[in-house]
């Protein structure tokens, strides 16, 4: 595809990088000429110095034969204005904006193509509030992925000394915990994939990627680690606009303490939350603080400022000090891949977060679901299998008839809608039926479009 990224930040500089690595066409936008001239000489793509709101700007980078854009400049108010001359000019067939603001929802009529013209709206603050969230609920999990509008669910999770997975094989543990239905997708040792077979045997640090029904969920997060002790007490260091969205979404769920170091924006932020939940003026890396405000004690310690280095340092200083768990936001990539599961238990992506759902928008056949894993080498994807016998390419086949890429490998089935639908773990001899939901492991992004044309029907189904 041809598209053209309004924006070199680092959402924009990220979405890029990802969108290079599946051979698309990409041309960015900026106006600084420094931060553009630094993208180029690390990734192979077309820039273009300028404000993108220009109809001339536009044409310069190829708008009259752009696939999609992708306005992800920092302003709301340039993204909404850059989608419609993108729309009404260049007719566009695809717009995409970051929107910061609560107030433009996708399916809003301003957003229509009478309105603003955009397609779909993105959010990396609302995307990463939506994650952390989960990681929350999940207190083990390192990623937490649903699927099948919340039916079925793809947990990360480390194998720790002294768990009922370490020294075991898949095939043993199923046979221990019969009741933990799930299916081992993928297996991480040492950053290299491992095959992940009944025979495979489970070592303390391996990061195992499974799939499972989100009712099992927590059964099977038991069986794994033989703990399920929800957080109960969090604090956060930084009071921005993660903070306080994720302040907001736990009130009445747990004990919350904000550490912000501006003053104006702590009255704020006092003024925004419940009278229980405890806003701090001060320094998240400050010892005496921390001690003073007993970290030791946090089931979670959260590092949500706007800069890498203070949410590294705070981070690794709550750990050490005794917090439970540790989470950093973290922007830089080189930083993020470098701290995950050191001293700091999670890294938080906010670029990644919103990578799945730009790539949903972009797959092809009938697509509904992306998720990016292992910050962006991995894919899991869910499609719907459409068609009959004669035109698709997985209706009427057994699991084992299916012709997938080398390493792609089916996790999971989700058949019917609602309440009623249930969750499959295929076996080889499982047979797809239309409307099918599939939800596929794929190791490697080279292969992504190998796996979408099995979810596209030949030409003689008018459905």
């Amino acid at each position: 595809m041809k598209i053209i990224i309004l924006g070199a930040g680092r959402v924009g500089e990220s979405v890029a990088e990802s969108l290079l690595s599946e051979q698309n066409d990409i041309t960015i936008i900026d106006q600084d000429p420094e931060r553009v001239r630094l993208l180029q000489e690390r990734l192979d793509l077309r820039c273009v110095v300028g404000n993108g709101i220009q109809p001339s700007v536009l044409r310069e980078a190829g708008a009259k034969d752009a696939d999609m854009v992708i306005a992800c400049a920092a302003s709301d108010e340039s993204n909404l204005v850059i989608c419609k001359v993108a729309h009404d000019i260049f007719n566009v067939p695809s717009t995409i904006a970051r929107l910061r603001s609560p107030e433009f929802k996708e399916g809003d009529e301003l957003l229509g193509k009478n309105g603003f013209a955009v397609d779909h709206v993105i959010c990396p603050e609302e995307s990463v509030t939506r994650h952390i969230h989960q990681l929350i609920s999940y207190p083990e999990a390192l990623q937490v992925l649903e699927f099948a509008e919340g039916r079925a669910a793809l947990i990360a999770m480390r194998a720790v000394y002294g768990g009922p997975l370490v020294g075991h094989t898949i095939g043993e543990f199923r046979e221990r915990f019969p009741h933990a239905e799930m299916r081992v997708v993928a297996l991480y040792r040492l950053d290299t994939e491992m095959e992940a077979t009944r025979q495979t045997r489970i070592l303390a640090g391996d990061e195992v990627f499974v799939l499972a029904d989100v009712q099992k969920i927590r059964y099977v997060l038991g069986a794994i680690h033989n703990i399920d002790k929800p957080v109960q007490r969090l604090m956060i260091a930084g009071g921005g606009k993660v903070g306080l969205r994720l302040a907001r979404s736990l009130v009445g769920q747990c004990a919350v303490k904000i550490i912000e170091q501006d003053k104006k924006r702590c009255e704020y932020l006092a003024s925004q939350l419940p009278s229980d939940m405890l806003v701090l003026h001060g320094d998240g890396a400050d010892e005496d603080l921390l001690l003073e405000e007993n970290v030791g004690q946090m089931d979670l310690f959260l590092a949500l400022t706007n800069d890498d280095e203070d949410n590294i340092m705070s981070s690794m200083l709550a750990k050490r000090l005794g917090a439970g768990r540790v989470m950093a936001l973290i922007n830089r990539r080189a930083y993020a891949d470098m701290m995950q599961g050191s001293a700091i238990d999670i890294a938080i992506s906010p670029a990644q977060t919103v990578i799945g759902e730009l790539l949903t928008h972009l797959r092809r056949g009938d697509v509904v679901a992306v998720h990016s894993l292992r910050r962006g080498a991995a894919e899991a994807l869910e499609g719907i299998a459409r068609g009959d016998v004669k035109t698709s390419k997985l209706v009427g086949r057994r699991v084992e008839q299916i012709k997938l890429p080398q390493g792609a490998r089916i996790g999971a089935i989700v058949r019917g809608e609602g309440r009623s639908a249930e969750v499959l773990m295929p076996h080889h001899d499982t047979l797809i039926k239309v409307d099918d939901r599939v939800i596929i492991f794929i190791p490697n992004k080279r292969l992504v479009r190998e796996v979408e044309k099995l979810f596209q029907v030949g030409a003689t189904f008018f459905g």
